[in-house]
């Protein structure tokens, strides 16, 4: 506040008590006479400004002017004002030292016209004077207000009252954007006073909330917001008034007049101060964000919607099983979709039917599959009666949910009163233009109901899983079929062998391990040979699928036809190795070899490769002869000793061809073990090949125990993670055939040898008791030494062997095959071998290293074939 002197003759005391004489003056007078709405007070009295009057916010200063022109009195506000003590311009003559030199002539004038007693106001320009602390002086402009005064002597002097024009500028300034905030925002602008009643408020606050500006004076927040939220922002006002600190982004919800729609405003608090510093209110600044929280909510929903979308993307459809991918949908939608959620699909679909009953009007049975709660373990009733998981069911024909699979559109289904849902979307899954279930997805009551975003969402996370579980429906057609055809190629039953006690298992690959899986091409065989001889074979055919099944079918067949040939095992494996060849060509083996010389043009998925071990296996001399074609190793137990891996030469595996295949002899002592096997049951992901082959190995501790139990140990000690690839066990006791049971005699080339042929056979027949046989026998092993005699060259051997049949051998060294042929009626010989054809179960010829060996095969009496009848069979010759 300005000081002015009371006289011009009295000196300014820069006290106290100056101080109390301005508070007493012109301003106080003007400041405290009216009352806050302008009108004197009843008890009009002078008194103090209180802080807070304009003379906080404008520079005002005074001092006076004796008859000599220079200054005689200087105020505290002059110092403020000019930065100069007042012992230091007192004395000083103000033309001079304030007014610049280009003005100073002027300035002289205007002191003269002042001195003699005129009155002068105006805006006058000065600078600082230099010096005063050691610095070149600033430049400024002032307002001066110049009224003449006499001395006790009667002299003419002078009072100025200086106001700092640039002051008042910036106050000009400073109003005109308070007029701007409170006319022109777009936003609604409060100005709360220290009882937290409203000042004032902009247009833009009254245009909302109702009435002109000045009706929401003395209003408080109670009058614009529920008691809870009011209750919290007044909290949060008086935090500012006291401590200061603002308040950004602070969120208020309520409601606007004649209107039911919750409004939200983003807030922002600061503590306004007066030109002293002295707390006189806070400053409210709010923006309507009621259209961005609710944008924010649509654009957080889609977030949510494609993430939920990402992740049912990567965990539905991980498993190629029906009921694990409808769980994988429940788990992907439970909670963060819906509350309760259940998944049926058709049961024919299911057992593998292609089209189910009542596909088209949606009454077909269903098979719930799967359900999943967030709020309860109850059975789903959404829409009707509980189903429990696994139960067939079908919905009524006018149900939403049969609507739904008819029209393969979704329904919405309100929740019953007193129940738990709120209201249920029942969805079809529809997979190629094809419903395959339905799934349905229920909220609770208290949750937010479904719109058509989440109807949409619903769609679309239906139609993810529909096309899933398709997949996995024909995957598991297609494995089954390929399963069947696998199994229709194997052996059936417990297959059996002369002098040899087999136990085999086969364990195709399973979707149950949670991964893809396919079967594969793995086999085994056990083909009995003429000699009482048995071929075990173990194959594995390179891929999966119902290729790879193909491709095993038809080398299995090779082998069996390869081994009725009675070639050796190389020989075997080296024609196996032309027919693996020949698979992948529409030609056979020729084309094969073009291709394999124009590699650019071979179709690599076209290739078939197989690996295979062929074992064939005498019971009268306990030796077996190995070829192995890229196989795992045979593995051999004698008794009393530790399991071995027998060293067989690999080779390459059936289809590389261009390679010889090498065998193998190894005797098998009495009531030793064979292993034969592929590589699903020693290796897996988790376990390397040479540490399965370890495993296996030791389980083979005890090879006393029975072959079943042996089989079964094996598998149950092995880790062999079952379902990620196929499975074929070969084992084998060897149990060779007792010498008592077999005969062996060598006769010279002479026509005697005939006769003493048959007496070795009548002899030895009947010493194993099989009376029933010796006529037949007699007349057949006659026929086969004739043969020898006329056609065969070097001794002649004659061998009986009995054991589940007989079998009678006749080896000489010749290597012309008989030949089988039909004699003419008028011919009197050449009915021979269709005589041995007629009267035996089988018989046949084979190569051996020094000749040839012609057998013949009769049953045992008492069994299910009978004999024929010799005389008939000569009788049906003619």
């Amino acid at each position: 506040m300005s000081e002015i002197p009371a006289k011009a003759t009295e000196s300014e005391d820069p006290s106290e008590g100056a101080r109390a004489r301005a508070a007493d003056g012109l301003a106080s007078a003007v400041g405290g006479a009216l009352a806050a709405d302008g009108v004197p007070p009843g008890d009009a009295m002078w008194q103090s400004s209180p802080p807070g009057s304009i003379y906080d916010y404008i520079k005002v200063a005074s001092f006076s002017i004796g008859p000599d022109g220079l200054v005689d009195q200087w105020s505290l506000r002059a110092e403020h004002l000019f930065g100069i003590r007042a012992d230091h311009a007192v004395g000083m003559d103000p033309i001079e030292a304030f007014i610049d030199p280009r003005h100073r002539e002027r300035g002289m004038r205007k002191m003269a016209e002042i001195l003699d007693g005129r009155e002068w106001t105006g805006v006058v320009p000065f600078r600082m004077p230099s010096g005063a602390e050691g610095e070149r002086g600033h430049e400024g402009l002032a307002e001066v207000y110049v009224m003449p005064t006499r001395t006790e002597e009667g002299e003419k002097a002078a009072v100025c009252i200086v106001v700092d024009v640039r002051t008042l500028r910036s106050i000009e300034t400073d109003l005109a954007a308070s007029q701007a905030i409170f006319s022109q925002s777009p936003f609604g602008f409060l100005l709360i006073d220290p009882d937290l009643r409203v000042r004032r408020v902009n247009q833009r606050f009254a245009s909302i909330f109702g009435g002109a500006p000045d009706d929401h004076r003395g209003k408080g927040v109670h009058d614009y917001l529920q008691r809870g939220e009011a209750d919290r922002v007044a909290a949060t006002l008086r935090r500012v008034l006291e401590t200061g600190s603002s308040i950004t982004d602070m969120h208020v919800t309520g409601f606007v007049p004649g209107s039911d729609e919750r409004r939200h405003w983003s807030v922002n608090l600061y503590r306004v101060h007066s030109g002293s510093g002295r707390p006189i209110g806070i400053a409210w600044l709010g923006i309507d964000i009621t259209a961005r929280r609710a944008a924010a909510r649509e654009a957080a929903a889609a977030r949510r919607n494609l993430a939920l979308l990402n992740e049912a993307g990567a965990r539905i459809g991980n498993s190629l099983d029906l009921e694990t991918t409808a769980r994988q949908l429940l788990d992907v939608v439970v909670p963060g979709f819906c509350d309760l959620a259940t998944v049926d699909l058709y049961q024919g679909l299911l057992v593998g039917d292609e089209t189910p009953p009542g596909l088209a009007d949606g009454s077909g049975e269903l098979r719930r599959v799967a359900f999943a709660s967030a709020v309860s373990d109850a059975p789903f009733a959404g829409t009707g009666v509980p189903v429990a998981v696994g139960a067939v069911h079908h919905y009524p024909f006018n149900s939403p949910c049969a609507d739904a699979l008819r029209t393969a559109r979704p329904q919405t289904v309100p929740g019953e009163d007193g129940g738990l849902v709120q209201s249920t979307l029942a969805v079809p899954m529809v997979a190629h233009d094809t419903v395959v279930g339905l799934v349905q997805f229920a909220r609770t009551k208290g949750s937010e109901p479904f719109g058509d975003r989440d109807r949409d969402l619903a769609v679309e996370l239906a139609a993810r899983a529909a096309v899933c579980i398709d997949n996995a429906r024909l995957y598991r057609r297609e494995h089954e079929r390929a399963l069947i055809l696998q199994r229709s190629l194997l052996p059936p039953g417990d297959p059996e062998a002369s002098g040899l006690d087999i136990a085999c298992r086969y364990l195709p690959g399973s979707v149950n391990t949670g991964r893809p899986s396919e079967v594969g091409g793995d086999w085994f065989d056990v083909i009995e040979l003429p000699g009482h001889r048995t071929a075990l074979v173990v194959g594995d055919v390179m891929g999966r699928g119902l290729r790879a099944a193909v491709a095993m079918g038809e080398l299995r067949t090779a082998v069996r036809t390869l081994a009725q040939l009675d070639l050796e095992p190389a020989e075997v494996l080296s024609q196996l190795d032309e027919i693996a060849r020949g698979l992948g060509a529409p030609g056979g083996v020729q084309q094969a070899t073009r291709a394999a010389r124009r590699p650019r043009e071979a179709d690599l998925s076209e290739v078939y490769l197989a690996t295979c071990v062929y074992a064939v296996y005498d019971s009268v001399t306990r030796r077996c002869t190995f070829a192995n074609a890229g196989h795992l190793p045979p593995v051999l137990v004698e008794p009393g000793e530790a399991a071995l891996m027998l060293d067989v030469p690999p080779g390459m595996p059936l289809g590389v061809g261009g390679e010889p295949f090498e065998e193998v002899e190894v005797e098998l002592p009495e009531g030793a073990l064979l292993a034969l096997y592929t590589d699903g049951l020693v290796e897996s992901r988790d376990h390397p090949l040479d540490e399965g082959l370890q495993a296996f190995v030791s389980a083979l501790s005890d090879p006393t125990q029975p072959l079943e139990d042996v089989c079964d140990h094996v598998l149950n000690t092995l880790d062999t993670h079952h379902g990620e690839d196929d499975i074929a066990l070969l084992m084998a006791r060897v149990q060779g055939l007792p010498a008592d049971s077999v005969g062996d005699w060598t006769l010279p080339r002479e026509p005697r040898s005939v006769g003493r042929a048959r007496e070795y056979a009548r002899a030895r027949l009947l010493a194993w008791d099989m009376e029933p046989l010796v006529d037949t026998t007699e007349l057949l092993v006659s026929e086969l030494v004739t043969n020898a005699l006329r056609y065969g060259e070097g001794e002649i051997r004659l061998r009986l062997l009995l054991d589940r049949t007989l079998v009678c051998e006749v080896w000489d060294s010749g290597l012309v095959q008989p030949r089988r042929r039909r004699a003419r009626d008028t011919d009197e010989g050449g009915r021979g071998l269709q005589l041995v054809g007629l009267l035996s179960a089988a018989w046949g010829s084979r190569r051996t290293p020094r000749g040839k060996t012609v057998w013949f095969e009769l049953p045992l009496p008492g069994g299910d074939t009978s004999l024929t009848d010799p005389a008939e069979a000569l009788l049906s010759l003619f």
